[in-house]
């Protein structure tokens, strides 16, 4: 006659046994977790994990007292992956940084001069979503069902918005004393103004 296997709890046993560990122990992994991380959500991250790591292994899971002990060293676990990984965001932004003022430098033409910087400065002028709109029609070449499907607007306003930026940046012109400028003009003025 063959033995019959020990088999597992049922799931309503289970989960039931999980809800108490949890309940019971819930507040001082949190308190852990948020003592040793800057950002509460870090924390709640922390305790979502650990807890989810106790359901996962909710057998080796100790019984009473010790199974608050268990639960921080998974806590602890779990809180020395979460800073290695932003170690390792940190370095990795940080070198993107260097390599992104890199590209810029690079990139980024002579200062403008003469009426290429009154352009320049006449179009830093502007309101942020007016230069955002005259570099989608500028820099992008896009037309006005393309802009209405980036700002996610009618192609009617756009059309509206543009003749309005368009007026605002000859008013600022004017002002200055400077032509308005020819396409590649104003490209090569607002490029080298904006990142001037």
């Amino acid at each position: 006659m063959s033995a019959i296997p020990e088999s597992s709890p049922p799931p309503d046993e289970r989960r039931r046994r999980f809800e108490r560990v949890y309940a019971a122990h819930r507040a001082e992994i949190l308190g852990y977790a948020l003592r040793r991380t800057t950002d509460p959500q870090d924390a709640a991250d922390v305790l979502a994990e650990t807890f989810l790591i106790a359901w996962r292994r909710l057998d080796d899971v100790p019984r009473g007292g010790e199974a608050k002990l268990w639960l921080y060293g998974v806590a602890r676990r779990v809180l020395a992956n979460h800073h290695r990984g932003e170690r390792r965001r940190s370095a990795l932004v940080g070198d993107l940084a260097g390599q992104l003022r890199i590209d810029l430098a690079a990139h980024r033409g002579p200062r403008p001069e003469g009426e290429l910087a009154a352009i320049a400065a006449a179009f830093g002028e502007l309101s942020e979503d007016d230069r955002e709109l005259l570099s989608l029609v500028g820099w992008e070449n896009l037309d006005r069902g393309e802009i209405a499907a980036v700002l996610g607007c009618s192609r009617n306003a756009v059309r509206i918005r543009l003749h309005r930026a368009r007026r605002r940046f000859a008013r600022e012109l004017d002002r200055r004393g400077a032509r308005t400028p020819h396409t590649h003009a104003l490209s090569a003025a607002v490029i080298n103004g904006e990142r001037a």
